[in-house]
């Protein structure tokens, strides 16, 4: 059996984790073995440099923050997610390369087209089977995250026009990419999504045999 890499991408307050956790309880329920993740923090390495990315006091210069990012993924890809899609398990990740390109690329402006090519290369290339993007405008994010009542890591801190740009960074990427991206409306009920999303990933379990 083929292993099966699904991500989750979208802005800060649009419900990725939910989702990944919704996903994750339903696969296992149909008696899948699934690697549920996250970038950064993936791995005891992974989870001190999320540290130095979103919680550093200061700033970090935007190459060096993208590259931190790829360092992380280049470990995680290696040690976590290929071998379980070569033992043939699902992985639910919280972000991929995707999030690098909208957030280092478009919102750091350093171009999206450098940021992709430095993730593949950490990667090796590696491209998930199927990306939902869980789509929600700025605006409605940030009241979500201050209804959370939590303290705002260094990319939740950012303005508004930042987490603009990243979404529309993400719309792009979608529309460039139609096999692969999932566009679903976060705005609605969080089981609603995930239904949705159910729907949309059960013809890939079909494939997997």
């Amino acid at each position: 059996m083929t292993g099966l890499f699904i991500t989750l991408e979208g802005g800060d307050g649009s419900g990725k984790s939910t989702q990944a956790k919704l996903l994750t309880d339903w696969l296992e329920e149909q008696g899948h073995t699934v690697l549920r993740s996250r970038e950064p923090g993936g791995t005891d390495l992974g989870v001190e440099i999320r540290e130095i990315v979103l919680h550093h006091r200061g700033d970090i210069a935007p190459r060096a923050e993208a590259l931190l990012y790829a360092a992380d993924r280049a470990h995680h890809i290696s040690t976590k997610v290929r071998p379980a899609l070569e033992r043939g398990d699902i992985v639910v990740q919280d972000r991929y390369l995707d999030s690098s390109v909208a957030y280092q690329g478009a919102g750091r402006v350093l171009g999206g087209d450098e940021v992709r090519e430095l993730s593949l290369w950490a990667a090796e290339g590696l491209l998930p089977d199927v990306t939902i993007l869980l789509d929600l405008d700025e605006t409605a994010a940030r009241s979500r995250l201050n209804a959370a009542n939590k303290r705002f890591d260094r990319l939740e801190a950012e303005k508004g026009e930042f987490h603009a740009k990243v979404r529309a960074s993400f719309l792009d990427l979608a529309a460039a990419e139609p096999e692969r991206f999932i566009v679903v409306d976060a705005t609605a009920k969080p089981e609603v999504i995930a239904a949705e999303i159910r729907e949309r990933v059960a013809p890939l379990l079909a494939d997997r045999a």
